[in-house]
């Protein structure tokens, strides 16, 4: 193993057969922290316990009806925020866009917003939980931890639901399959991917496109390419970057000898960037003809619930950005730079543009 104290896989074929694999290669063991925090989940469960909390949400999840309850009111919000900062003429683009995007959204979809929960309350109550998780290796694994915010945003999903609020959690509120508690798990980790994940695509796609204006005004030229341009960040710098999963049993994967509960780390990012499976991978590139084969959303039975959704917001934000604010350009004097080695996106996304107060 490495000096990670596990398995690190990073070519392609090798993270598909990981990923593939939930029998061999699961997340359900007792190191995985986010179940600490919020309970079992789709997240943290394999085989029929994984399927018996997922199952529930999947209609809610299929991109007709996600369009049909939420397309309108993330390109609304999307513009919306696009227009706030239109008459300065610069911002930080991730703490005014990206993340209160990605917050509004989650609060309308689990329907917080409908029992008087702000997004940036949300935000905040996502923050607090996340460096909760962030702070758990340190603890003895197994050993529960209780979280004020995720008390509290417990609190606020029974009452959305309850109130027939939320209309990604009905179904499976009402399908009788799990626990009012299981509800609420699920719900919390569908929050946590629908905001760090989202974010993150959000800024990254922004970032790349905007690193190379060739491609950035073939795109504002033809706004039908800015999916691929969305589709070939993730490829490229994918907001989850690693995925950790433990080995159930002695096996072999590409000649290397893993043992019955050993980490198995798998580099999302090492598998996009893997010259095999993408040719010249280091180079952004939206008319690349396989980009959609990228990793991001990971493989097999954990593949992203949310993939449609988080597509759809990124190509709301980034399109909202480049329509809204002539000029669009990275801020020469404050250069972002991706970080993170879980969770990967820059910090700061300082942006300029030809707006002007008063416009």
């Amino acid at each position: 193993m490495t000096p990670l104290n596990a398995w690190l896989v990073t070519g392609y074929s090798a993270a598909v057969a990981v990923l593939a694999d939930a029998a061999t290669f699961t997340v359900d063991d007792p190191r995985f922290t986010t179940a600490r925090v919020t309970g079992p989940s789709m997240l943290s469960l394999d085989g029929d316990g994984h399927a018996r909390h997922r199952a529930p949400f999947t209609h809610a999840y299929r991109p007709g009806e996600l369009n049909r309850r939420l397309a309108a009111f993330t390109e609304a919000e999307a513009a919306r925020l696009a227009e706030a900062i239109r008459p300065g003429g610069r911002a930080e683009l991730r703490t005014t866009v990206a993340g209160p995007l990605a917050a509004a959204v989650m609060a309308e979809a689990l329907g917080l917003s409908g029992v008087g929960v702000s997004p940036g309350t949300v935000l905040s109550w996502y923050r607090d939980i996340v460096a909760a998780v962030a702070a758990l290796p340190a603890a003895a694994p197994g050993t529960p931890v209780t979280v004020g915010s995720f008390t509290a945003l417990a609190s606020s999903l029974r009452e959305a639901i309850a109130d027939g609020r939320a209309p990604l959690l009905a179904g499976a509120a009402a399908s009788g399959a799990l626990t009012a508690d299981e509800v609420i798990s699920n719900a919390a980790v569908q929050l946590f991917g629908g905001i760090e994940t989202t974010e993150g695509m959000i800024c990254n796609a922004a970032l790349h496109l905007l690193s190379h204006p060739a491609q950035c005004e073939r795109v504002r030229a033809d706004p039908a390419l800015l999916p691929a341009a969305v589709e070939e960040s993730l490829r490229l710098e994918p907001a989850a970057a690693v995925v950790d999963r433990y080995a159930t049993a002695d096996t072999a994967l590409h000649g290397a000898g893993i043992r019955r509960g050993d980490p198995v780390i798998v580099s999302i990012t090492g598998a996009n960037r893997d010259p095999e499976a993408f040719p010249d991978p280091d180079r952004y590139d939206i008319r690349r003809p396989n980009s959609a084969r990228h990793l991001a959303f990971a493989r097999g039975p954990h593949f992203c619930l949310g993939a449609h959704l988080a597509r759809l917001e990124a190509t709301a934000a980034v399109g909202a950005l480049l329509a809204r604010l002539p000029g669009l350009r990275l801020d020469p004097g404050r250069p972002p730079v991706p970080y993170g080695q879980v969770f990967r996106k820059p910090d700061e996304l300082h942006a300029l543009w030809e707006g002007r107060p008063g416009d």
